[in-house]
């Protein structure tokens, strides 16, 4: 990866970042919805035709929301409109569409399959299964029984089609660089277009016919609906296990299962949504864990714009130090971005069961919905831990790091260096602190005393710093100052916790690293 590109890519992931997770997912659909609501009037895509396309739009949306609404208000839950737009959007593109009873009834069905299915097949908190696919899946096998051959619609994938493959790739590689899961959802496309690819041969030659492996890939390409699934539901994060090996896995199992679909007894075939639904199976076995909660302890500044919350584990808790944790916090009319936040773990395994997590305050004039809740929560207040994830990992071995973080960043780092400390192992580590002030160092003490170099950025310079720190003496963090203060880092493995902007900023000298690996705050 050569240092523009590397730039550019934070840049982007700085800029998608402003949106929340759904936010980004909903537009991007609904810009696909309109391109092909254009192109049917055009007469570029023949069926279904714009009428279809609005009126099974109009059905799916108000029973999912519907759906959503009834079940959330009985189970006290906050109505989250977005999540039911992006399954109503997602549906549309996976069934055929139609203006008929039969199929008017059929796409109801598969909404409320789809909706209840978040609720009913669930496990603290997330739905295991993807709710378009289950949907689409039941009404699919369903349908294939003489009893209900009357339902008018089934999954049919009309997305797969050559004219929008463009805006498919477009608009998915936004959503895939926004949730940096580019790389996953690639090795599924190599996976299903080879096996796909595959198939085709080995059923030309059964045939007798020649086989032409340049058209079997176009098709594979293109008139299949791989593009749309990889992008906008198997990139799904909470159907997706925590760690990065663990969705390769998966990626794996679903392109295998997509590209050769496997007839089940003669009666249906295992299709696209139902090969995702067996990698959903896949990640629940990888990430299902004991139920956890946290009784909150204590809280306090650590600098004068962040906190630090201290809880008791209650059951049985794992994580590795670098990983970060989903806190579930049930408010009063959540805001857009609902009730769940992730958070980097301070404290190192080793004190468990202390947990300790840290955040910036934010905005003070404008707080989420979510920020105000988690300011209010009193000690003795019990909250839900629905996972720990990441892949922010210290490399295994005794290789010489480099740790960069910005402002309230620095948390995962500190759970790293204690945890150091607590197995009394010796690393050689060279920690760069970036903050707008000095009295934004937090957790000073505790990263003192784990004996690790840290070089501190700050406009001002801090009083009576431990030995082994060094004040940059004012100067901008870049590529440069990087380079002064850190001249061996080719021989290091760095690892930034920070914005994207200031990752595109130090491109240039991290492109010498011997590797590198990053925690962007693109928000989830």
């Amino acid at each position: 990866m050569n240092r523009s590109f590397t730039a550019a890519r934070q840049r982007v992931l700085a800029l998608l970042g402003a949106l929340s997770m759904y936010r980004l997912v909903l537009f991007a659909l609904i810009a696909l919805a309109v391109i092909a609501l254009g192109l049917s009037a055009l007469g570029v895509i023949v069926s279904p035709t714009p009428v279809e396309i609005v009126v099974s739009f109009l059905v799916l949306t108000v029973v999912i929301s519907g759906v959503d609404a009834m079940v959330q208000r009985l189970l006290r839950l906050p109505w989250r409109i977005e999540s039911s737009l992006v399954t109503a959007l997602i549906l549309l593109f996976v069934l055929r569409p139609g203006v008929e009873v039969q199929a008017i009834l059929g796409l109801a069905i598969a909404g409320a399959v789809a909706s209840l299915s978040k609720y009913l097949i669930a496990w603290r908190g997330r739905h295991i299964l993807n709710p378009a696919a289950f949907g689409a899946a039941v009404v699919s096998i369903v349908g294939s029984f003489g009893a209900f051959s009357w339902l008018g619609t089934s999954a049919s994938w009309w997305v797969g089609t050559p004219s929008l493959t463009i805006p498919v790739v477009l608009l998915g590689l936004a959503v895939l660089w926004r949730t940096e899961k580019v790389r996953i959802v690639l090795l599924f496309l190599v996976i299903a277009l080879a096996t796909s690819v595959l198939r085709q041969f080995v059923q030309a030659q059964q045939a007798g016919l020649d086989a032409d492996l340049g058209t079997a890939f176009s098709f594979a390409l293109l008139q299949s609906p791989f593009l749309f699934l990889g992008a906008f539901m198997l990139s799904e994060p909470l159907t997706l296990p925590p760690r990065r090996w663990q969705q390769f896995s998966v990626a794996a199992v679903v392109g295998v299962l997509a590209g050769w679909p496997i007839s089940i007894a003669g009666l249906f075939t295992l299709g696209q949504e139902r090969a995702l639904l067996i990698g959903n199976l896949v990640a629940f076995a990888f990430a299902v864990r004991g139920s956890v909660r946290l009784v909150l302890e204590k809280r306090r500044f650590v600098t004068p714009t962040a906190q630090e919350l201290t809880f008791r584990a209650k059951g049985k808790v794992s994580f590795l130090p670098g990983q970060y944790l989903e806190l579930d916090v049930p408010h009063h009319r959540p805001d857009a971005r609902g009730t769940r936040r992730e958070f980097s773990i301070v404290s190192a395994p080793a004190d468990l069961p202390t947990l300790r997590i840290a955040y910036k305050n934010g905005d003070q004039q404008h707080p989420s919905s979510y920020k105000r809740a988690l300011a209010a929560a009193e000690p003795g207040t019990t909250l839900a831990v629905t996972g720990t994830w990441g892949d922010f990992l210290l490399p295994r071995g005794e290789s010489p790091v480099l740790m960069v973080a910005a402002g309230i960043g620095v948390t995962p780092f500190v759970s790293q260096l204690r945890q150091l400390q607590a197995q009394g192992v010796e690393r050689d580590v060279v920690l760069v602190y970036v903050a707008a002030e000095a009295a934004e160092i937090a957790f000073r003490d505790e990263l003192a005393a784990t004996g690790a170099r840290v070089v501190v950025f700050t406009r001002d310079q801090p009083h009576d710093l431990p030995p082994h720190w060094t004040w940059a003496q004012g100067i901008r963090l870049d590529a440069d100052g990087l380079d002064r203060f850190v001249p061996d880092i080719a021989d290091r493995h760095a690892f930034i916790s920070g914005p994207p902007r200031l990752i595109a900023d130090l491109a240039p000298a991290l492109q010498r690293a011997r590797a590198l690996t990053t925690d962007a705050f693109a928000g989830y």
